[in-house]
């Protein structure tokens, strides 16, 4: 039986290029398939755009007027919300390449999460990057995303046993909820890297993480008390989880 496709969207305030975002996902979704969106009580026209697609689409679930006011926990109400067997990740602004979900889903037969490579670009889709990794010098590893992380859910995609694991999800903002579930997968699972590029990362001055590529950078002392707070929380999910310790 071919694997139900559960799309996780959190929202906010994302009028300008949410309806790109989703015509680039629905046309590479089976009819069984899911989009989850939460929305975090947006004040421009998001929800409306939303409700609109979801008047039209059975596949679009959506979760309105939340109140986190936390794009963490907005995401984690979105996956919670998730009932399929392959989970995949995804920001409001971005464009999905043709042929994205057919290959990671092939991909995802033998690994537990797929972080692929995307093309960086400014607010109208003109290339600033070709790609995202070498940007960041991507790759596997518990201490190397730590320091830095690989993991920007926008690129991920990964088994439900893997949200399983992760859930619930630390409560910090040290720690954003597509880094944790990285180094979950790493701990529980069998990850894998794809250099081939599925998405257009669409950067703007409203995009939520920005660090790295041209954004506001923490000062030493904020960085080494993040590193703390991190290996703390993996430290406790290795007790409680997998009994390393």
């Amino acid at each position: 039986m071919k694997p139900k496709i559960s799309v996780c969207m959190a929202t906010y305030n994302g009028e300008k290029y949410i309806a790109e975002q989703l015509n680039s996902i629905l046309k590479q979704l089976a009819e069984n398939d899911e989009i989850i969106v939460s929305d975090d009580s947006s004040t421009d026209n998001t929800v409306k755009i939303l409700q609109t697609y979801a008047a039209k689409d059975p596949r679009i679930q959506l979760f309105l007027y939340q109140t986190f006011r936390d794009p963490i926990q907005n995401f984690q109400n979105a996956l919670k919300k998730s009932t399929g067997d392959y989970i995949y990740l995804s920001d409001q602004d971005d464009v999905w390449l043709d042929n994205k979900v057919n290959t990671i889903n092939t991909i995802l037969e033998s690994y537990d999460l797929v972080l692929h490579d995307s093309i960086v670009t400014d607010e109208n889709l003109n290339i600033t990057a070709p790609s995202f990794f070498k940007i960041f010098g991507s790759k596997k590893g518990i201490l190397k995303n730590v320091i830095k992380s690989s993991y920007y859910g926008s690129c991920m995609a990964f088994r439900r046993k893997i949200l399983e694991n992760a859930l619930p999800f630390p409560k910090t903002k040290e720690i954003g909820q597509d880094l944790w579930l990285g180094l979950v997968a790493e701990l529980t699972g069998k990850v894998t890297l794809v250099e081939t590029p599925y998405i257009y990362y669409r950067r703007h001055q409203n995009t939520f993480t920005l660090r790295g590529l041209g954004g506001t950078k923490r000062n030493i002392f904020q960085i080494i008390r993040g590193r703390l707070v991190m290996f703390y929380e993996l430290i406790k999910f290795s007790i409680r989880k997998i009994g390393l310790f």
